[in-house]
């Protein structure tokens, strides 16, 4: 058997963290290029979100799908289609000459990006032994923590210097290491009886997160009919409870309902999917307000983003600590709240702040976000056991995709109302620093509001288990 050989345990958690990093870099070099793409397209910078929102969606939309495709095709074919995907999407973005084409080719990115970290888990899951587990995991999340530091900046620096088209052409030498990679250190793992797929409730869950978010850009952008929107979301909800009518009754739903009977794994997906609405939506607005609010460089922004990524590396040793001594309920409806106060007061931001006291805010904000993180991510799963974690924990990937690309989605459709800028062209000539302060504080409020549903955890629920270490360890934040 494959996972026998010393040759795969030794090189393959460097593939699965070369994978890590391709994905974790490329979601955010982005957020900082998108005013230098706008203007290059042709295209209002407001409208931009669309980019983001696209690749998101679709990671959430063929995450359930992982797992069974793994079976079903191998482990090293799948992996290999993903870093292909991912590497034609990224090409396919560089050579986009419109946004309607952009947004295309981060779709076929976001289907290379929904595999490759699942896929990657799944193969270190199986061929290390479980005391090997959770060191592996957290050797593989520390690409995850690089990207995160370095994307901003780089896409800053690319975009100012080069040209944007280079924040998606780096995506291709990585690529093609890490097709050479996986060929030699890569097993080929597949079940010999793959368990049956649910497509329809695949069909009607996917569906529903679609219409539900078209329907949210048209509301904003106001490029279809308000009726339209209506009934666009109206159909998603219906499409959302026809899939939870339909998981109760199938044998092997795509996610079973047996899952919300575990009281923190239901609060922690319901206030995960609150929370994060306006945590999800500060990477995506900062790096804009930076520059069509202050004025900021590309390279100027992206580098006011780095104190962010350093108060969330430094948080990662002291949340543990904190959440066993507080107990998960208090963090989580204290820090919620103080989350919440945080990006609201990013309305306290004027065009004379100093760069000193803007890193000192950023910085705080990383901390603050990187504890909620955690405390959410663990007080999920920390109640499973070995036969509802995989559904568990595919779920809450879902759901944090999910969440974001609302949070990405309800934010620009704040600063759009806000800003009353038109939407069929780029206006620089529009103060854009009332509106931006307005939707922070918007946003601030809808993250605060989670709170509430923390507070139905009971003062000792939340014990975290070595299985939700693990994989609080493995979802990149």
């Amino acid at each position: 058997m494959a996972t026998t050989d010393p040759s795969f345990r030794r090189y393959l958690p460097w593939v699965v963290a070369l994978a890590f990093f391709m994905q974790t870099l490329d979601t955010t070099i982005l957020n900082t290029a998108l005013p230098g793409m706008a203007r290059d397209l042709g295209e209002n910078p407001l409208r931009m979100q669309s980019a983001v929102i696209a690749y998101m969606l679709t990671v959430a939309l063929v995450i359930p799908a992982s797992g069974w495709l793994a079976d079903r095709f191998g482990t090293r074919t799948v992996f290999l289609w993903a870093i292909a995907l991912f590497s034609l999407g990224s090409l396919g973005c560089a050579a986009s000459p419109t946004l309607r084409m952009l947004v295309i080719a981060r779709v076929v990115q976001g289907v290379g990006g929904a595999l490759l970290a699942p896929i990657g888990r799944l193969v270190v899951l199986r061929v290390f032994p479980r005391e090997q587990f959770l060191p592996v995991m957290s050797f593989i999340a520390i690409p995850g923590l690089v990207g995160p530091l370095i994307g901003p900046t780089l896409g800053g620096f690319l975009v100012q210097f080069v040209s944007w088209h280079w924040i998606f052409l780096i995506n291709l030498p990585v690529g093609v290491a890490g097709v050479w990679a996986s060929l030699r250190f890569m097993p080929q793992l597949r079940s010999e009886t793959p368990s049956a797929f649910d497509w329809g409730g695949f069909v009607l869950f996917s569906l529903g997160l679609m219409l539900s978010s078209l329907a949210l850009q048209g509301l904003g952008e106001h490029l279809v009919s308000t009726a339209l929107s209506v009934i666009c979301l109206v159909a998603g909800l219906c499409a959302m409870a026809a899939y939870w009518l339909h998981a109760t009754r199938h044998p092997r739903p795509l996610f079973d309902p047996a899952l919300f009977k575990i009281p923190t794994f239901r609060i922690g997906i319901i206030g995960n999917v609150f929370a994060r609405l306006g945590s999800g939506a500060t990477p995506f607005l900062t790096p804009m307000f930076l520059q069509l609010g202050l004025g900021f460089s590309p390279s100027e922004a992206g580098l006011s983003m780095v104190p962010t990524v350093i108060g969330a590396m430094l948080t990662k040793t002291l949340a543990t600590k904190l959440i066993q001594r507080q107990g998960y309920r208090r963090v989580l409806v204290g820090n919620t709240l103080i989350l919440g106060l945080m990006i609201a007061s990013f309305a306290l931001i004027e065009r004379g702040t100093t760069h000193l006291w803007l890193a000192v805010q950023l910085g705080l904000f990383g901390m603050i976000n990187s504890l909620q993180f955690t405390a959410m991510n663990t007080v999920t799963l920390g109640g499973l056991d070995t036969t509802t974690a995989s559904g568990g924990n595919s779920l809450l990937s879902v759901v944090q995709q999910l969440s974001m690309s609302l949070g990405v989605a309800s934010s620009s459709l704040f600063l759009l109302l806000f800003s009353g800028a038109p939407v069929n062209r780029a206006n620089p000539g529009v103060d854009l620093v009332p509106a931006f302060h307005a939707t922070y504080i918007a946003v601030g409020a809808m993250a605060a509001l989670a709170s509430f549903i923390f507070f139905q955890l009971r003062p000792q629920e939340g014990e975290s288990g070595p299985q939700a270490r693990a994989a609080g360890d493995s979802i990149q934040d």
